[in-house]
């Protein structure tokens, strides 16, 4: 079954895509809950005019989530956390943590964009990938440090 999404939808596509799901799944969740509708073609060239229409404004994010990305990619964080004896810290560092460091230091990105990579719950070095546009992917190195 094609659809075409409405939103981005991580792990599927971004808005406006054309993506292939099982049946169940597009009628079941996607359609229902809004975020996605059926492919007909009368739909796929309602979507390709407003593809046209957005081209200029989805250069200027572009250009704004490259910017972003050439400030991220230059920082050095610190998380603080209570850390243990053993050098685990008592819980996990989430993306919230890292995403109101980043507004500490002037950059706003959602906290729903920064993915892990494997779980942060020990003292160190450790690595999140910021989606800031569906072409535009920065790694932020950060470090847990004790409280």
């Amino acid at each position: 079954m094609e659809v075409i999404l409405k939103e981005d939808i991580k792990g599927l596509g971004y808005k406006n895509d054309l993506v292939q799901v099982k049946a169940g799944y597009g009628n079941n969740f996607l359609i229902p809950r809004g975020y996605a509708i059926n492919a007909t073609d009368s739909a796929k060239k309602v979507v390709a005019e407003n593809i046209k229409q957005a081209a200029h404004k989805a250069e200027k994010l572009k250009k704004d989530a490259v910017a972003t990305s050439e400030k991220i990619a230059g920082l050095a964080l610190e998380i603080a956390a209570k850390v243990g004896d053993t050098g685990k810290i008592f819980g996990a560092v989430t993306s919230l943590q890292i995403s109101d460091a980043l507004a500490k230091k002037g950059i706003n990105v959602d906290r729903k964009k920064i993915a892990f990579k494997g779980d942060v719950k020990d003292a160190g070095e450790h690595t999140a990938v910021v989606d800031l546009h569906k072409e535009v992917k920065v790694e932020l190195k950060f470090t847990v440090v004790a409280e």
